[in-house]
């Protein structure tokens, strides 16, 4: 089953150098026209030639969302591709609903979609064997990206993997 994707995952990944963890993770990830609007890959920025290859290669593919009514509703509190990609995700039951901003992964939990985001991507990863270090990566998300992460999550899943000691600071 695919994954259908917001924004925010799939561009900090790419600007990473680890969207292929979202293939290797789902097989296949759908879009919204909004969500490809909002990734900007004609423009030369980056994460863009990695994200332009994905659609080539049609793992990463644009679906329509059809659903007005409800993109209508979200909209209310949530932007245009995060109500799409919550539309889109409400129609076809995807395995996951890839999306990191807060307001819209209460939204989607509150209509029972399965949720994970960036964070939850690589933390699958490192326990998979498919990244050697959590840390590393959630560094590069920090400096290459601008993505945030508070200090006390850090630490909890470099704990969680191993990768920090319960002693150390």
């Amino acid at each position: 089953m695919p994954a259908v994707s917001n924004t925010s995952p799939l561009l900090n990944l790419a600007i990473i150098g680890q969207l292929d963890l979202v293939r290797e993770q789902f097989g296949e990830v759908l879009i919204s026209e909004a969500v490809l609007k909002e990734l900007r890959v004609d423009e030369p920025l980056p994460g863009s030639a990695r994200l332009r290859q994905a659609l080539d290669l049609v793992w990463l593919r644009v679906v329509k969302a059809e659903d007005q009514p409800l993109i209508a509703l979200l909209m209310r509190t949530l932007d245009l591709g995060e109500s799409e990609a919550i539309a889109l995700a409400s129609r076809l039951d995807p395995e996951q609903l890839l999306l990191d901003e807060r307001d819209g992964r209460r939204v989607a939990k509150s209509l029972g979609l399965p949720v994970t985001g960036v964070i939850g991507i690589l933390l699958r990863a490192k326990r998979e064997g498919a990244i050697t270090s959590l840390g590393d990566a959630l560094a590069a998300l920090e400096a290459h990206a601008g993505f945030r992460i508070a200090h006390t999550l850090v630490r909890e899943m470099l704990l969680a993997v191993g990768e920090a000691s319960p002693d150390s600071g």
